[in-house]
């Protein structure tokens, strides 16, 4: 896509003249090459990198930022897998273990009926306790407590654990699933779409091969994904440029994504806890990359939960239009050690955004204005 221009910007401004290329191709409508993604992650000018993407941020979206009002249900820990960077799953008897009963979700969704939430993001572990029929009245029960809300639930792991356990065909679940409620879904479960990785870190999850098919037959079905990249911990740049050139390929296909999040890895409590934390730079350089080498992603999200609050409103002008949500409860990336808030209120939300120089909006899950 061919970008007008929204800025004096000059070529001759970048301190790291290899910027100079990829601005050029950006004012072009070019696409960027696997080298200029090395490029975007390899260059120590920040400050020019953040402003190409800020470019293509307020050519798309202008001075907009956009907000959900949502609540998590994470709704079990328990876990076959038992992925190497995971902090959140448990064994059945281990201390900690949760599996929510109907009436529990039911309960947890009361509990915030007084609330304008408009989406409900479900994740949870592959527990071998709970069948098929449990995920359809979850969904029901969803609807039927919040009918004005979207149901964005279910990674493609799930998708792939709930086609086995129902013992039908892939499209056949999904089909299920949605006239269950199911309206959208998450873009956890990729981490890296690289075979090295599937085998050093979660060999027992499906490999990116199946991930890429179920988000195929997703998208076929008229459901929206999000999609996602795990970094930080033994990827290298190569295999996080593959990652997004991999999603740009497949959006071409099926213009099926409607966002996509750069999730900071946390090692805190997990078998990979020697691994320290990610820096401002990385956070900021995967948000401007996605924004660049992404040129058929309308949206990119600054995950304030993995990022921090503070960084998060810089990750606005570095190419991110949006900050997720509310979040209430998030448990999977806190039980790793996050220190940002459980959640956050609309006040605050909005708060973020006017002190960050944008103008929130808050949306529905398809990035519809509410108001």
């Amino acid at each position: 896509m061919k970008l007008p221009p929204v800025s004096d910007m000059s070529v001759s401004m970048f301190i790291d003249k290899r910027l100079e290329r990829i601005y050029s191709k950006v004012l072009k409508g070019s696409r960027l090459s696997k080298e200029d993604g090395i490029c975007i992650y390899e260059t120590h000018d920040l400050i020019g990198l953040g402003q190409i993407a800020n470019h293509v941020r307020r050519s798309l979206h202008g001075n907009k930022a956009f907000y959900i009002y949502n609540q998590h249900l994470n709704y079990t820990n328990i876990c076959k897998n038992r992925c190497r960077f995971c902090a959140y799953a448990r064994d059945r008897k281990e201390k900690g273990a949760y599996a929510w009963s109907i009436e529990e979700i039911e309960k947890r969704l009361l509990e915030r009926i007084d609330e304008p939430v408009n989406e409900l993001h479900i994740v949870g572990g592959l527990n071998e306790d709970l069948n098929f029929e449990y995920f359809i009245d979850l969904l029901k029960t969803v609807k039927r407590i919040r009918p004005g809300a979207t149901i964005k639930a279910f990674t493609s792991v799930e998708i792939d654990y709930l086609s086995n356990l129902a013992g039908v065909s892939l499209e056949e679940t999904i089909q299920s699933l949605k006239n269950a409620g199911l309206e959208m879904m998450p873009g956890g479960g990729a981490e890296v779409l690289n075979s090295r990785i599937h085998e050093e870190l979660f060999p027992r999850k499906i490999n990116h091969e199946r991930w890429l098919e179920i988000v195929r037959a997703v998208h076929k079905a008229g459901i929206k994904t999000n999609a996602t990249l795990l970094y930080g911990h033994i990827e290298t740049i190569e295999e996080r440029v593959d990652h997004l050139i991999t999603l740009r390929e497949l959006q071409d296909e099926t213009d099926g994504f409607s966002a996509f999040i750069p999730l900071a890895f946390h090692s805190g409590n997990t078998k990979l806890s020697h691994i320290p934390p990610t820096t401002a730079m990385d956070d900021l350089k995967n948000v401007a990359a996605a924004r660049l080498m992404l040129d058929n992603f309308d949206h990119i999200k600054a995950y304030w939960v993995m990022i921090g609050e503070k960084l998060a409103q810089v990750a606005l002008s570095f190419g991110a239009d949006d900050l997720d949500g509310t979040i209430i409860e998030e448990k999977i990336t806190h039980m790793a050690g996050a220190t940002s808030a459980k959640g956050l209120t609309k006040d605050q939300m909005e708060d973020m955004i006017t002190k960050a120089g944008f103008e929130p909006v808050e949306r529905d899950s398809f990035y519809h204005p509410m108001n």
